[in-house]
């Protein structure tokens, strides 16, 4: 059976089918890990502290010696990301006082969700595109910009709203795991490659305990909002992100191809509300719409991209995809 590339063949597939999974379990069976406790209970419920050496492992693909080119390239369109998160979070909280939406079509959406959605690239996206339509170096700039990962930026954001104040010390745990995951690959290669490839089996683990706190009424609740969401952070980000890239010398490719959510971020949301509980009633919805706009732009974003590379007269280049 070709279970993982049957997985794979779904846009981010890896967060999306064990959050579902997880889901299902819940949805029928809620006190199935309570009843079985052990690993089987932890499984189910231990998503923080495999986000924790998630976060430790990406941190060690960071390389510090990274080229003046990369350093450039990867540092304005992480600040492009960050710019834009802030700008939303700014005037979402000016149109949702409370933070969220509570009635209506647009019920369920949150500042949170917004910006957990538009502050962290799909990186395996971007690199696999800029390898279609860039250059090496445009690939290497995920290095830097993977300095996104995690809740660090999206508590900066908030606490920059105003919807959140963050205890100094909070904000240094946040990071604390991807700096010394930073060390660590920059001290020793050998290092880097040992971690670096425990990073992308943390996360159908993580997603699944994630999964294992939501219900399926929610993703059903979730669904069109989350499409358009995902649609208009394609849209808005990309935007962003493509002036962003047009003014530092580049052809706007890279931009685009930064326009997308990272699977990971679907675990924002509750790594927020567990150092702030006030944003525990927003977690489940916030982790669909997010784990949505992971699936969406991950449709769009390739569409797009290849789109404006026609448009340039850029070529793909197959043998390095």
């Amino acid at each position: 059976m070709k279970i993982k590339q049957s997985i794979e063949r779904i846009p981010g597939g890896m967060m999306i089918v064990p959050l579902f999974l997880g889901a299902l379990l819940n949805t029928f069976s809620p006190d199935f890990g309570k009843t079985f406790g052990s690993f089987t209970g932890a499984l189910m419920t231990g998503a923080m502290p495999i986000l924790a050496v998630f976060y430790v492992c990406m941190g060690s693909t960071i390389d510090l010696k990274a080229t003046p080119y990369i350093l450039r390239k990867g540092g304005v369109l992480l600040g492009a990301k960050i710019l834009t998160g802030a700008i939303l979070a700014v005037v979402a909280s000016k149109l949702m006082p409370a933070g969220y939406v509570d009635a209506g079509f647009f019920a369920g959406l949150s500042v949170l969700a917004i910006v957990a959605a538009v502050n962290d690239t799909n990186g395996g996206l971007y690199m696999a595109l800029m390898g279609q339509f860039g250059k090496k170096e445009d690939v290497g700039a995920y290095s830097v910009m993977s300095l996104e990962s995690g809740p660090f930026f999206t508590m900066v954001t908030l606490g920059v709203a105003g919807l959140a104040a963050f205890p100094w010390q909070t904000f240094v745990g946040a990071i604390l795991p991807l700096i010394l995951g930073m060390i660590l690959g920059n001290l020793d290669r050998d290092m880097r490659d040992y971690l670096s490839k425990a990073v992308p089996v943390m996360i159908p683990f993580f997603a699944f305990a994630l999964g294992c706190g939501l219900n399926l009424g929610n993703i059903a609740k979730g669904g069109m909002l989350g499409i358009l969401m995902g649609v208009a952070v394609v849209t808005v980000s990309g935007i962003i992100l493509f002036i962003a890239d047009k003014l530092t010398g580049g052809n706007g490719i890279a931009g685009l191809s930064a326009a997308s959510t990272a699977g990971n971020a679907a675990a924002v949301p509750a790594a927020i509300a567990a150092v702030d509980t006030s944003y525990a009633s927003v977690v489940p919805t916030a982790t669909v719409l997010v784990a949505t706009c992971v699936i969406v732009t991950a449709v769009l974003v390739p569409v797009v991209t290849a789109w404006w590379a026609r448009q340039i007269g850029v070529k793909g280049n197959q043998a390095s995809a």
